[in-house]
Parts: C-alpha cells; structure tokens; sequence
C-alpha cells in the first residue's frame, strides 16, 4: 500500500470554492478510486489544502491517473486550475505496524495535526523500528492516524498525523509529553528539520 498526498496552495479566500468545485466532481472522480483524506489549513502554511488518495502501488496509480484523463463526467466539471498557485505530490509508504489510513473512526468535529520531519540521508530506515516501539505509548495519549516514510517526491522525510477533538486536547497532550518527558519515538535519531500544520477536513472528507 502506498498513499500519495497532493498539496495544493490556493489563491488566498479561494478555499471554500475550491472544495465546493471538488465535492461536486468527487463521486466520479471516486469511479476509479477511493479518497483517503481531505483538509484545508488552519495554522501553518495558509491557503492550503491537502488530499490523500491510497494505492496498491505505483502501476495501480497509473491505470487510475490514465482512466481519470479518459473520463468525460469527470472532465466535463469545472476544476480548480484558475484557483491553485502552486501543486506539490509526493508518494509515502504504508509501514507494517501501522493501521491503514481509513482503519478506524475518529467521529467528527476533529482537528489533525500534520508533522513533516526531514532526516539526514540514510537516517529515516534508522528510525522506523523506534516509532513502532513507541506508537503503543504515544497512542495511549491521543490517536496516531498515520506514519508514513516517504517514497518519491520530498525525500529522507517522514510524516505523521495525529488526530485531537480540539486544539484545547492537543495542548493537553503536547503538555503532558512534555511533562513527562516522553518522545513520540524513544531512542529516535533527531531530524534536521521539522515542520507542522493543523488541518480542518473538508465536509466530504472520510476522515472527519
């Protein structure tokens, strides 16, 4: 299983058309395949929205990329092209010990924390086996909806995501790691660069 994850910056107030546009063509653009994940930013990177579509791999991909391209309904519908600056896509791993991304139901109403850490080269294998230790510990604190290893696109970079019913848990929950001095990851190598963003789903959006 792969996931890939396109991050599209928006013209700013542009958003909410956009996401109206992609609601409207979402049922025939999920003819060929399922969307993971739908968000929009909330603190970070403004003008943003970010959507996961997983795969079994990088040839199924291609036949849905190539059927998409052929779809008149789809094609018919207006898009967003006039409303995007600029479009990044990068492709992730699904790893072995994690639950896949639709595995569980969160309820709705959530606010998921989206953390991009970069690793020197050849670090980021070396500290997937400290992330499957501790997802246990971590979990107990507050949902880990994904680990994702990335693959093509951003490299030596790993994602995760968590899930909180508000901004007011996660405070909670970032306190009282920091209370307790407790990693996410004990025994994990350091990034050379972090990077983060709260995102809000979009209506549509499988996970809520």
């Amino acid at each position: 299983m792969i996931y890939e994850i396109r991050t599209y910056t928006l013209r700013p107030g542009s958003v909410a058309e956009f996401e109206e546009r992609y609601a409207r063509r979402l049922p025939a653009r999920e003819k060929h395949s399922k969307l993971g994940a739908f968000w929009h930013t909330e603190f970070g990177p403004l003008n943003q929205v970010v959507h996961v579509y997983p795969y079994d791999d990088l040839n199924h991909r291609a036949r849905v990329r190539a059927a998409m391209a052929q779809d008149p309904e789809r094609n018919a519908l207006p898009g967003g092209q006039d409303l995007v600056v600029a479009q990044e896509a990068e492709i992730v791993n699904q790893p072995e010990f994690m639950h896949l991304l639709n595995g569980r139901d969160y309820g709705s109403g959530n606010v998921y924390e989206m953390r991009m850490y970069t690793y020197a080269a050849g670090d980021l294998a070396k500290q997937m086996p400290a992330r499957e230790k501790g997802l246990a510990a971590r979990e107990a604190l507050s949902p880990v909806v994904a680990y994702w290893p990335s693959e093509l696109g951003a490299l030596n970079r790993f994602i995760h995501v968590y899930v909180y019913k508000d901004l007011a848990e996660r405070s909670k929950v970032r306190g009282q790691m920091a209370a307790a001095r407790q990693p996410a990851a004990p025994g994990a190598i350091r990034p050379i660069r972090q990077e983060n963003k709260l995102l809000i789903p979009a209506a549509f959006s499988p996970l809520k």
